[in-house]
């Protein structure tokens, strides 16, 4: 895929043409397939006409207009008088990308562009994904181009809808690594390797190259790991905010202008080594689906939440180095291990809910995948020193939750929770690690994985569904092979069975087994599966200032 990009000139000139016949008249049905969800609902995904055009063109324009804001940028022209060549300043507020397949990959549905779109501009740092306001923005697709090529063109206005700026530097370089990591997000045609050092969603190839020589893991990746089990094991925002920092990342707010009661956003750091500044991600950068706003849809809303919520956003944001929580509660012992059983059953109660639900419902889809892996993402957390099979199983599943925004709803009353399971993988005693318990819960969590597979296999999404079927195969199995073997005994009660040397097992494994079966945690790892890189503790002496304010 291909990114061709343009800037400046006028919103209403740029939405007038997209919306046209074309150069060569071969626009058809011009309409739009993406966009911020204000100038979505507003207009819809209808034919648009000149007038439409215009309409939308001024709804993207309005936070430069009413804000009084201008983009502007040097450029050289000649002079109509003298002929002679000058360097003037224009007007550069407007942000152009056109992005296409070859003629030869065929064509995609309005949908899956309007995933690729929101996407892309997650990545390019125009939405709230970044941890700022967003930019407006919206994707108009009419038809194949003359020579055949199916295509999507983005128009993004630079001015926020705060008023800031969002930077362009180092766009179209910036894009092109983008379009290399939706192609295989996407199962489009690979133009360029992502080994040739193309770095994943919010990642530089340098943090790539910084983690594989250190032989540590890419600190983005870790801190989605850490929000993710904290966002599903809780039961509310304050709750989350003290569980993030329980996994070891500072977390600060990001108010409303003028308030500080009102939270629209955070931001997570790992804390550095001695000497170093914290590199801080927005929620949304992690994760599409780990912005404050879909979080949120997981955890009723009351008065007294909310206040509980603003309290421990208040302690952390006054220094995020010395935060100490407000109100400590269920996060700060150790569950009853009497609980495996009843969450365990949620879980398998979750899953009778969810054949009522559409194929086609792609938020409660949405909301199964996100919290079984959360729910693998905290038990990784607990019993993985470094990143392993439950680290890889969260990860993949947790990309069926990126759905657009406008895509998404809270999730519906009634609706089994998984926290209770979350919190039990996250917290449990350390004597638990590899228990019976775990390994009959791996099942429950297993056949949940199943039936997203199912669902991306239901609708036409053989690139997803397979890599879920690779991710049972491998991921989920290497964990299965370590933990206890599940029977069913003559009395229909469940029991263990647990292979000797003799009985043609790997010696190694069958020690693995029986210190699981003891209560033990694998020798060596703490795990109960071994993992690849070796553990990595940094200092823990910092210095408590940063360089600036800002999200970097």
């Amino acid at each position: 895929m291909m990114p061709n990009i343009t800037r400046g000139g006028q919103m209403g000139g740029l939405m007038v043409y997209l919306a046209g016949a074309g150069k060569s008249n071969e626009h058809e049905e011009q309409h739009l397939v993406a966009g911020n969800s204000a100038v979505v609902t507003m207009h819809g995904y209808g034919v648009l006409d000149r007038d439409a055009a215009l309409a939308i063109a001024k709804d993207l324009d309005e936070p430069r207009v009413k804000l009084g804001v201008e983009v502007t940028r040097q450029a050289r022209m000649t002079d109509p008088e003298t002929g002679e060549s000058i360097t003037t300043r224009v007007a550069a507020d407007v942000w152009h990308c056109s992005l296409s397949l070859r003629a030869e990959e065929g064509q995609r549905s309005d949908e899956r562009w309007g995933a690729i779109a929101q996407d892309f501009v997650d990545r390019m740092g125009f939405t709230e994904a970044s941890g700022k306001a967003d930019c407006r923005w919206v994707a108009v697709r009419h038809g194949l181009s003359t020579n055949g090529n199916d295509h999507v063109h983005i128009a993004v206005s630079l001015v926020r809808e705060d008023g800031t700026k969002a930077p362009t530097h180092n766009d179209f370089k910036r894009a092109q690594g983008i379009c290399r990591y939706l192609e295989r997000d996407y199962g489009l045609e690979q133009l360029e390797s992502r080994e040739r050092g193309i770095g994943e969603r919010g990642i530089k190839p340098a943090e790539q190259a910084r983690a594989q020589r250190t032989g540590t893991e890419v600190e983005a990746h870790k801190l989605e790991r850490i929000v993710r089990a904290a966002s599903v094991a809780s039961l509310d925002e304050g709750e989350f905010v003290r569980r993030v920092r329980r996994g070891g990342a500072l977390v600060r707010p990001r108010f409303v202008a003028g308030r500080d009661d009102v939270v629209a956003g955070y931001s997570v750091a790992l804390r550095p080594e001695a000497g170093a500044q914290p590199v801080w991600y927005g929620g949304g950068r992690l994760a599409r689906d780990l912005t404050l706003p879909r979080i949120r849809e997981g955890w009723p809303d009351s008065p007294q939440s909310e206040q509980g919520a603003v309290d421990e956003w208040r302690a952390t944001s006054k220094n995020p180095w010395q935060y100490r929580p407000v109100a400590p509660n269920r996060e700060e012992t150790t569950p009853d291990p009497k609980l495996w059983k009843q969450y365990t059953d949620e879980i398998k109660q979750l899953r009778v809910q969810m054949r009522e639900i559409p194929f086609e419902d792609r938020a409660g889809w949405a909301h199964l995948a996100r919290d079984t892996a959360g729910a693998f993402a905290a038990w990784s957390q607990r019993v993985e020193a470094t990143p392993g099979p439950l680290a890889q199983t969260a990860r993949d599943l947790s990309r069926t939750a990126q759905i657009r925004a406008h895509e998404s709803k809270p999730k519906p009353a009634g609706r089994v929770s998984v926290a209770g399971a979350t919190m039990m993988l996250l917290q449990a005693s350390q004597k638990g690690q590899g228990t019976m318990a775990e390994a009959i819960m791996l099942r429950q969590l297993a056949s949940t994985v199943k039936a997203v597979m199912d669902m991306h296999t239901a609708i036409g999404e053989a690139q997803r569904a397979s890599q879920l079927d690779r991710t049972l195969r491998e991921q989920y199995s290497q964990v299965r092979d370590r933990l206890p073997a599940i029977v069913r005994t003559e009395t229909g009660q469940v029991g263990s069975a647990m292979p000797t040397p003799a009985q043609d097992l790997d010696p190694e494994l069958a020690k693995i087994v029986q210190a699981a079966q003891r209560g033990q945690v694998v020798p060596g790892t703490g795990s109960p599966v071994p993992t690849r890189i070796e553990s990595h503790k940094p200092q823990t002496t910092v210095t408590p200032n940063e360089r600036d304010g800002h999200e970097r």
